[in-house]
C-alpha cells in the first residue's frame, strides 16, 4: 500500500489531530461540568420508531441470544451487560438499546417484563457503565436516548415510581452527555446524532423546554453542513441516509405535535434526501454498495419512500455526492465518480473510485463486494480497490487505508477519527452527455495513482438507448513523474450471487444469466482474455455469500504511452418482468407513554 512513501502524510495528520484536542475539549466543556445533569419532570410523548421490528427476535433475547453487528452471543443465564463484548460494534448495539423495539413487537407480558428488567439494569446498578467506554460514545448515547423515548410505553407499563424516576434520570444523564458532544465531537455525524437526540428529548419531556431552542439551532446547523445540495451525506455513505431519515421523519412529526416550528433545515434535508435515496437504489430494491454500504433493509426503504409526499425527481447527476447514473430501457448503472470524503467523515469510505454497479430488468448484474457487518480483516479487504468493479494497478488501491498502517501514530489517529481513508482521489473530472445516436455517455478521470505511479485512470461508460448494450473504455494516462513502476492493470467486474456465469468458446467472452429477471447477457473484452474467478458478496441479508468475478489482466503500461482497454456487456436474451416493489407503510402519530406514574400527559 505504499505506506513507507506516505508516512509523512500520516505524521502530518496525527499532528493536526493532536492540535485539535485542546480546542475540542474547550468546546465540550464550555457550558460547565457534565455532572450538572438536567432532570426531566415527566414524559409527554413516545415517538414512533420506524425501524423494522421482529417479535421472533424477542424470543431470542428472552432466551439469552443477542445478535448484533454480525456477531452472535449466548449469555447462558447471565446479564448481557456482564458479557465481554466480541467487538466494539456489538457493544455499541447493546448499549444503544435499539433492540427494545423487538420486545415491543412481541406485545406480551413476558416481553414487557424482560424489557423492564434489562433497562432496569442499565439505569440502576450498571448506570456507570453507560457513562464509560463505548457506552458514552455520542452515537451510542443518542441511539439509547431515542430508543428509551420511543419504547417508553413498553418499559414503563406497570413500572413503580422508583423505576420511573430512575428512567427519567437516565434520560437526563444522556442529555448532559449529548449537550457536550453536540458541539465538541470531532466526527460530524456524532454531532448530528447528538443534536437529533437532544431535540427528541426536549420535545418528549417536560422540564427540558429550556434546551429546545439550542437543540433546534444545533440541529439546523448540522443538517445544513452535512446534507449536500443533491441530498447525499458528506460521508458519501448511502446507508447514512436511511439511518438519518428513520430518525428525522418522526422528529418532524414531533415538532408538529407540540405545535412548535421545526427548523427549516429539517424539512429541507428530508426533501433532498428522499430523491437521493431513490437515486442510489439503482434499478433494484437495494442501495448501491459504495463507501461502507452493506446489506439493505428493503422493508425500511419501502417505509421511508412511502412518506415522500413531495416525490422530487432524483438528480440526473449527483455532483456533490460524487455519483453518476446512466439509465435506458430498464438498464441502470450507478458509478462512483467522487473524491474521497473529508477525513472526519471518511471512517467507512472505500477506495472504489470509478467502480460501478449495474442492474438490468430490475435484476442485479455487476456489483461491488460491499461492507460486512462485522469488523475485521474482511471489512478492510472490502474497502480496497480490488473489491470493486473497476480497474486497479495490481493489488494496489487508489486510496490509502489507515488500517494498513502500523504503530502508535496510526492507533492515535484511529482513536480520533476511526479507520479513515487517509488519502484517495483528490480530483475527479466528470463529463456527461448524450451522443448523436442517443447513447448516454459518462466519462470520468481520477488522480488516485498519480502521486505513486504517475498514472491517471480514465473510464468511459456508454449505454445504448434501449439499454441492451453497455460499452466501456478504461485508459491509463501519464500524469507526472512516478515514484515507482506500476504493476499490471487488472479489470474486475464482480457479479451478483444470483448471476450464473459461464465461459464461452471465445476466451474473451463470458455468458451471464440473471437470476431475478431471467435475462441473458454477454461480457466481452477486446484486449485480453476474460477469466472467471471466485469473489465474495456482502450486500445481502444472508451475510457473506460466495460469487464470481470477471477478471481481465492487462500488461503493464509503457512509461510514456497511454494504455486502453475496451469491454462491453450486451443483452442477448430478454427475460421476465421484474418483481413489484414492496407495499407502502403509514406514518403514525407519536403516543403518550403508557402505565406511567404521575400526572396525565398532554394530549397535544
Amino acid at each position: 500500500m505504499g505506506w513507507a512513501a506516505d508516512r509523512w502524510r500520516l505524521y502530518r495528520l496525527a499532528l493536526a489531530e493532536a492540535g485539535r484536542v485542546p480546542i475540542l475539549w474547550l468546546r465540550r466543556h464550555a457550558r460547565g461540568p457534565s455532572w450538572r445533569v438536567p432532570r426531566p419532570e415527566r414524559l409527554l410523548f413516545a415517538p414512533q420508531d420506524l425501524r423494522t421490528s421482529d417479535p421472533t427476535i424477542a424470543q431470542d433475547i428472552y432466551s439469552g441470544l443477542f445478535t448484533f453487528a454480525g456477531r452472535e452471543v449466548e449469555t447462558r443465564g447471565r446479564s448481557p451487560f456482564e458479557i465481554e463484548p466480541p467487538t466494539r460494534d456489538w457493544a455499541r448495539a447493546l448499549y444503544g438499546f435499539s433492540w427494545l423495539r423487538h420486545l415491543r413487537a412481541a406485545d406480551s407480558q413476558l416481553s414487557r417484563e424482560n424489557a423492564r428488567a434489562l433497562v432496569g439494569e442499565a439505569v440502576g446498578p450498571r448506570r456507570r457503565e453507560l457513562a464509560a467506554g463505548v457506552g458514552r460514545e455520542p452515537r451510542v448515547v443518542a441511539r439509547r436516548t431515542i430508543s428509551f423515548l420511543c419504547q417508553s410505553p413498553l418499559v414503563l407499563n406497570g413500572a413503580d415510581p422508583a423505576f420511573y424516576n430512575a428512567f427519567l434520570r437516565a434520560i437526563g444523564r444522556g442529555v448532559a452527555l449529548l449537550e457536550a458532544e453536540a458541539v465538541g465531537a470531532r466526527i460530524p455525524l456524532d454531532r448530528l446524532a447528538a443534536a437529533i437526540a437532544l431535540s427528541y428529548a426536549a420535545l418528549c419531556c417536560s422540564g427540558l423546554e429550556n434546551r429546545l431552542r439550542r437543540a433546534t439551532r444545533l440541529l439546523g446547523a448540522e443538517l445544513d453542513a452535512q446534507i449536500l445540495p443533491d441530498g447525499g451525506h458528506v460521508s458519501r455513505h448511502p446507508g447514512v441516509l436511511i439511518e438519518l431519515l428513520l430518525d428525522l421523519l418522526p422528529l418532524r412529526l414531533l415538532y408538529a405535535s407540540r405545535a412548535i416550528e421545526a427548523p427549516e433545515a429539517l424539512g429541507r434535508a428530508i426533501d433532498r434526501m428522499m430523491p437521493m435515496l431513490r437515486y442510489l437504489r439503482g434499478g433494484g430494491r437495494e442501495l448501491a454498495l459504495f463507501n461502507g454500504m452493506g446489506p439493505t433493509a428493503v422493508d425500511q426503504i419501502a417505509t421511508l419512500l412511502s412518506y415522500d409526499s413531495v416525490r422530487g425527481s432524483p438528480p440526473s447527476y449527483a455532483e456533490q455526492s460524487g455519483y453518476a447514473r446512466l439509465e435506458s430501457g430498464g438498464t441502470v448503472l450507478i458509478a462512483d465518480t467522487g473524491r474521497a470524503p473529508p477525513l472526519d467523515s471518511a471512517g467507512a469510505a472505500h477506495a472504489g473510485c470509478l467502480s460501478f454497479e449495474m442492474t438490468a430488468g430490475g435484476a442485479p448484474l455487476v456489483v461491488n463486494v460491499g461492507a460486512p457487518l462485522a469488523p475485521g480483516p474482511a471489512r478492510t479487504a472490502a474497502r480496497r480497490t480490488a473489491a470493486h468493479s473497476t480497474l486497479a494497478l495490481g493489488e494496489v488501491s487508489s486510496g490509502l487505508l489507515l488500517e494498513d498502517a502500523r504503530g502508535e501514530i496510526a492507533r492515535f489517529v484511529e482513536r480520533r477519527l476511526g479507520p479513515v481513508l487517509v488519502a484517495g482521489p483528490g480530483e475527479v473530472r466528470v463529463e456527461r452527455g448524450i451522443d448523436a445516436d442517443g447513447w448516454v455517455v459518462v466519462s470520468a478521470r481520477h488522480d488516485g495513482y498519480e502521486a505513486r505511479f504517475g498514472i491517471a485512470h480514465e473510464r468511459r461508460w456508454s449505454l445504448a438507448p434501449d439499454g441492451a448494450r453497455l460499452e466501456g473504455v478504461d485508459r491509463l494516462l501519464g500524469a507526472g513523474r512516478p515514484r515507482e513502476r506500476a504493476p499490471g492493470p487488472v479489470l474486475r467486474f464482480h457479479l451478483h450471487p444470483d448471476v450464473q456465469a459461464a465461459r464461452e468458446a471465445s476466451p474473451n467472452a463470458v455468458a451471464l444469466k440473471l437470476g431475478r429477471s431471467g435475462e441473458v447477457w454477454r461480457f466481452r473484452s477486446e484486449n485480453a482474455p476474460a477469466a472467471l474467478e471466485d469473489s465474495i458478496y456482502f450486500g445481502g441479508p444472508q451475510g457473506r455469500r460466495p460469487t464470481r468475478q470477471i477478471v481481465v489482466r492487462l500488461n503493464p503500461p509503457p512509461p510514456d504511452a497511454p494504455l486502453s482497454a475496451r469491454w462491453s456487456f450486451e443483452r442477448v436474451l430478454e427475460g421476465r418482468q421484474a418483481a413489484a416493489p414492496p407495499e407502502e407503510a403509514t406514518l403514525e402519530e407519536p403516543e403518550a407513554p403508557a402505565g406511567r406514574p404521575g400526572p396525565e400527559p398532554d394530549q397535544s
